[in-house]
């Protein structure tokens, strides 16, 4: 039947996009069309491997005290940046990174998983980046 064939003609062309996630610290009023974000395509995004491996060191160095949570305040949502400084308070043990996993759904967003040696204990370390505005933002950090 022809029908199947121009339906999956249709289903090639769609594409997912990324919308980008709000601060939601920022309330309602930041989320009007001037003030927010802009997805940037990934070719004009640094390179997420490189650029992940810092953000997750600074993350670390914050936990032991060598770094103050401002350090990263630019580049993630408040919530984010809250849970690093949570997670300094309760992290007392040398931090270790194992291994980092990187996996992109879709162009412009990176989601992260890192296997950390804390103390004697493995855990996760999972983090999403968005590219809005020509850089990487942490919009969601989970310690599991």
């Amino acid at each position: 039947m022809s029908f199947g064939a121009s339906n999956s003609v249709k289903n090639e062309s769609r594409k997912l996009y990324l919308v980008p996630s709000l601060d939601r610290d920022f309330g309602q009023e930041w989320s009007h069309p001037k003030f927010s974000a802009l997805p940037t395509p990934l070719s004009q995004l640094p390179n997420i491997s490189t650029w992940s491996r810092s953000f997750i060191v600074t993350v670390i160095e914050i936990w032991a005290g060598k770094r103050s949570v401002i350090q990263i305040s630019g580049n993630s949502h408040r919530l984010v940046s809250r849970r690093v400084n949570y997670y300094a308070n309760k992290i007392q043990e040398s931090c270790k990174i194992r291994r980092i996993y990187i996996s992109q759904p879709i162009e412009g967003v990176s989601e992260i998983t890192v296997t950390l040696l804390i103390g004697n204990r493995v855990r996760s370390l999972i983090l999403r980046f968005e590219g809005v505005d020509k850089r990487w933002i942490c919009t969601e950090l989970q310690l599991i």
